[in-house]
């Protein structure tokens, strides 16, 4: 089996600043993305970052020049780096990865799950 343990998350004030982590474990050939997703109360679950082994990499609107997501892909980890957090960034985030779990297999989504931001003065 597969799993995803995220660490990071907390409390901070507007402005500051939280770094996410991520480490996959389990039966894995290969990853081929990685990102994190996030869902407020009452919101459906979105795209925040994401980046590929090849290390391209997308972000949210809402993030771009804020956050920034890294990968080792040696380690299988994934990290997410959050600078001048807003109120409005505050939600459960999530790890996500598509992986396959031997060479040639079909490619499988996992989640973490969820580690809670908050973002308040």
């Amino acid at each position: 089996q597969v799993q995803l343990v995220e660490s990071g998350g907390g409390l901070v004030q507007p402005g500051g600043s939280l770094r996410l982590s991520c480490v996959a474990s389990g039966s894995i050939y290969s990853i081929s993305f990685m990102g994190w997703y996030r869902q407020a109360p009452g919101k459906q679950r979105e795209l925040v970052a994401g980046i590929t082994s090849g290390d391209s990499t997308n972000y949210a609107d809402s993030v771009k020049g804020r956050f920034t997501i890294s990968r080792d892909n040696a380690k299988k980890t994934v990290t997410l780096q959050m600078n001048s957090l807003k109120p409005e960034d505050m939600a459960v985030y999530y790890c996500n990865a598509v992986l396959e779990m031997t060479y040639g297999s079909m490619l499988r989504n996992y989640w973490g799950q969820g580690t809670q931001v908050t973002v308040s003065s």
